[in-house]
């Protein structure tokens, strides 16, 4: 759903629509790209890996994209694809992984495979939700 509502709520934006931070609010592309990397990240840990330098360095680089700018396509197309992961991912985690302990970054919080898998869930709706009021304001403040 979320896959479908950020597209529905995002088609025919500018570019200075899509990085437009009305009041201070963070910019669709923020949440755009943050969706795609806090879902990766999440996954990431419910498998029981560490993060890898690139995901390190989307990290950081989440807080800058507003001065990159990338395309509302390009951001789309890795959100879709990480969704895909994430359902692919999903229907590879077998019920008795579930329950298995799992540690989240560098302070090597406790979670279970089921808590991280929904807490991506979460986030990803949580952001979702950002993304599709945000498009709202933002064409609402349009002339």
């Amino acid at each position: 759903m979320s896959r479908e509502d950020v597209e529905a709520a995002t088609t025919g934006l500018s570019v200075d629509q899509l990085w437009s931070e009305p009041g201070g609010i963070a910019s669709l592309g923020f949440h755009l790209a943050h969706l795609t990397g806090s879902t990766d990240r999440l996954l990431t840990y419910a498998r029981g890996e560490a993060l890898s330098d690139a995901q390190r360095k989307m990290l950081a680089r989440e807080r800058t994209l507003s001065t990159e700018r990338p395309a509302l396509a390009d951001l789309l197309v890795a959100w879709q694809e990480m969704v895909g992961k994430a359902v692919d991912q999903l229907a590879s985690t077998p019920d008795a992984a579930l329950l298995q302990p799992r540690f989240v970054g560098r302070q090597q919080l406790p979670s279970t495979v089921l808590g991280l898998l929904f807490h991506a869930a979460e986030h990803a709706s949580r952001h979702t939700g950002q993304v599709v009021t945000t498009a709202k304001l933002i064409r609402g403040l349009a002339p």
